[in-house]
């Protein structure tokens, strides 16, 4: 009989809060016949059970529904639901279930026992390496661990960098090398190659800076030049140094291919070299009849004669020049100075050209326009007013001398136009006609030659001439500057 209730509590399942409704009373049954409960006989799938079997089956019944009830409660423990001693399920106030997302983080356990605190205090979980704060010591090996090896625990681990091959050298080192040219600190060229395990490729280095110096220009050669003194006892030895010219000597055939004049050129870094005492002063003589390649041997003579040159007062130690922005101002001018007599003696504009090109120093080309302007004002000679703007249309056309260097040239005489008409009585008259031509032949622009200061003399004449103001015309041929410049002079045209 029990097995028959079970069965059909299986295909009808009772809720909770529906218990008191699952059985019918005699009273009900028989329509209110008041036959009493205790000897009342209810009918279950058209079976007769008794008052006692109906009552163990009520206790199967509430055993079943706290089972339920407490299953629930375990995977929703926010909705407060109970069981009351009669078998009805009591409803706790509503609440929000928890979000599946939330649960996610939360480290709580779910079996429902225990006081809900994280597991593992905290250090449980996917990808969790520890309490917060927790510090590991260091784990003490086991002697006795059958895989113990005593020379692996004093093993010293460091980073080993391989050595350079021949094409990794040049790939490494020419960037450096050219890099230095541009910014000359032979400090970070010292710290870069010595980051690297040159090996056996060290006394390449001075070789490879020679090599790219013969195609550079003369101030990059003298960078060379200190470079190698700076490198050697640093990060180069004295042999090291030998063998790298040795090979250069070796190397001149081919070098000449690219450079013809390779064998002066290092001739005078072997002179510079022992001058500097990176070489000794042996070295060339160490060459004397063992020497059969004449590129090689025009090489040593060259260095020879410097050396002898050098005990009769020359300083090898600047025969390359100083380039570019390293040179004293002082001297740039004075060199400035000395193209432009120069140019006016000989008339040669391409030299002048090449000159000004060698100097290497394009930010200062608007103290050559200066220095060219101040020439004409103060030569007042209709030869060199010609042959300076001649020079300077040929310099802008070039591009040698840009805008901005032209521009600033003549504003700086603009500028001191004012001291100049000191020395030079008629500059601003000068000024105004060189300025004027300078605008007709397209060397500079039409704002340039508006802003070019003029100068309007007055006086006062005699009461004869009714008190009218005259301005001050000097005769043609004594003192006016179109004299030598146009048949008709400006001033004196009526």
């Amino acid at each position: 009989m029990a097995a028959d209730c079970e069965a059909w509590l299986n295909a009808n399942p009772v809720e909770a809060g529906d218990l008191s409704d699952s059985f019918i009373s005699a009273e009900e049954d028989n329509g209110g016949s008041g036959v009493s409960n205790k000897n009342a006989i209810n009918e279950i799938n058209g079976n007769w059970v008794s008052s006692t079997s109906n009552n163990i089956h009520e206790a199967r019944l509430k055993a079943k529904a706290k089972r339920r009830l407490r299953k629930n409660s375990s995977r929703d423990s926010g909705r407060g639901d109970s069981l009351s001693d009669n078998g009805e399920v009591v409803r706790g106030p509503s609440m929000a279930p928890t979000s599946p997302k939330s649960k996610l983080l939360d480290r709580k356990s779910r079996m429902g026992k225990g006081r809900g605190l994280p597991k593992k205090g905290g250090a449980g979980g996917k990808g969790v390496w520890g309490r917060s704060g927790e510090v590991y010591e260091p784990v003490e090996v086991d002697k006795k661990d059958p895989n113990f090896d005593e020379d692996q625990e004093n093993c010293v681990y460091e980073t080993v960098v391989p050595p350079l091959d021949e094409r990794d050298f040049e790939k490494t080192v020419t960037p450096i090398v050219q890099e230095y040219f541009e910014h000359g600190d032979t400090n970070e060229v010292a710290e870069l190659l010595a980051d690297l395990n040159l090996g056996p490729m060290r006394s390449e280095v001075p070789s490879l800076a020679v090599s790219l110096a013969l195609e550079a220009k003369a101030s990059q050669r003298e960078l060379t030049s200190r470079l190698l003194v700076d490198l050697c006892g640093s990060v180069l030895s004295h042999s090291d140094m030998e063998s790298s010219f040795d090979k250069l000597l070796r190397d001149l055939p081919d070098l000449v291919l690219d450079t013809p004049g390779a064998p002066q050129l290092v001739g005078q870094f072997i002179a510079r070299a022992v001058s500097d005492q990176i070489l000794s002063k042996s070295y060339i003589d160490g060459y004397k009849g063992k020497v059969d390649c004449e590129h090689a041997r025009a090489a040593l003579d060259r260095a020879a004669v410097l050396l002898k040159m050098s005990m009769g007062g020359l300083r090898i130690d600047n025969h390359w020049g100083t380039g570019g922005g390293q040179r004293p101002v002082i001297q740039l001018i004075k060199e400035m100075n000395l193209l432009l007599k120069e140019y006016i003696l000989s008339g040669d504009g391409k030299e002048a050209e090449r000159c000004l090109r060698d100097l290497e120093v394009p930010h200062f080309h608007h103290e050559f326009v200066y220095e060219a302007i101040v020439m004409v004002l103060e030569s007042r000679g209709e030869k060199t007013f010609k042959m300076v703007l001649q020079l300077l249309k040929s310099l802008s056309l070039s591009s040698i001398i840009t805008e901005d260097q032209m521009r600033r040239g003549y504003e700086r005489v603009y500028m001191d136009i004012d001291e100049i008409n000191i020395d030079v009585p008629l500059a601003y008259f000068i000024l105004e006609q060189f300025v004027e031509k300078s605008f007709h032949m397209g060397v500079i622009g039409v704002i340039l030659r508006d802003q070019c200061p003029h100068r309007n003399r007055k006086r006062f004449v005699s009461e004869g001439d009714g008190g009218v103001v005259k301005f001050e015309r000097p005769q043609l041929g004594i003192c006016c500057p179109c004299s030598f410049i146009a048949s008709s002079c400006c001033l004196t045209a009526s």
